[in-house]
């Protein structure tokens, strides 16, 4: 098989070229003023002593339970968005669903990963109010983007031998994807669920800054009241909660993706 051939030396040159002019014109439509640009670094050490020198961990029991309300929200949202997106992820992989089928699941998981957590939650606000609920559904609707793209392509690198066995069997559609795909496709869609789960969180906490509730919500109004003492308990809590989060979820989806390696080895 002979190997592609490669780019020619003006190609390469005006893609460099093209590359550096976006790039000059991205700084350029910015208007950063320079002059306050200095003065970063004196701000933030001035904010970081005002957060942290002295926290007021008297806030620290409500910010402890609007941690969970955001921690609940990226549950729920994370649940809602794995039932909707595994039986569409099935229907949207080559071999399971007609062309016509898959080309929409496709193009519908695109459209919802290109539209952020926090557009979906304002449009869904006008139906359920700023609730924590308003907030988990537009987890979930995201994320049923990004699960149904991560799941459609983790099918379409199993191993075809498990599925034209049970075709060969005579299996059906369903047979053959409950049989042959599943338990291949099982371990990386928990591992995928797990790390959904870790984005949830940390975007719980960002759709609390327009009111939907969690530790967000709290962010935002004393952040808005210069109560920086609190702010910093705050934030040392979502950090502390995240990083663990992280840390459970990580040790989980390695355990998970060595057994399935192992399992594959010993088949």
């Amino acid at each position: 098989m002979s190997l592609p051939a490669r780019p020619s030396r003006l190609v390469r040159r005006l893609l460099v070229v093209a590359v550096t002019a976006v790039v000059v014109l991205a700084f350029w439509s910015v208007e950063i003023s320079w002059g306050r640009l200095a003065d970063l670094p004196s701000e933030v050490v001035r904010y970081l002593w005002l957060m942290f020198s002295a926290p007021d961990w008297s806030a620290l029991p409500e910010a402890l339970w609007q941690t969970w309300r955001s921690v609940a929200m990226a549950w729920l949202g994370t649940v809602l968005g794995v039932l909707i997106a595994t039986p569409l992820s099935l229907w949207s992989a080559r071999g399971h669903a007609p062309a016509p089928v898959r080309g929409a699941l496709r193009f519908l998981f695109g459209l919802i990963r290109a539209v952020p957590e926090i557009i979906i939650a304002i449009i869904i606000l006008s139906v359920t109010g700023l609730t924590p609920l308003t907030g988990a559904l537009a987890l979930a609707v995201n994320g049923v983007g990004t699960l149904g793209k991560w799941g459609y392509e983790s099918i379409e690198g199993i191993d075809r031998g498990p599925v034209e066995a049970v075709r060969a069997a005579g299996g059906n559609g369903v047979e053959v994807l409950r049989w042959g795909v599943w338990p291949q496709a099982l371990p990386e869609f928990l591992a995928f669920w797990l790390y959904r789960f870790e984005i949830n969180v940390r975007s719980s906490a960002v759709l609390g800054l327009i009111g939907v509730g969690g530790i967000g919500d709290m962010l935002t109004s004393y952040t808005q009241y210069r109560q920086w003492s609190v702010v910093g308990v705050l934030l040392i809590v979502v950090v502390v909660v995240t990083v663990a989060i992280d840390a459970v979820s990580g040790a989980l989806r390695r355990r998970i993706m060595e057994g399935a390696r192992v399992r594959a080895v010993e088949s």
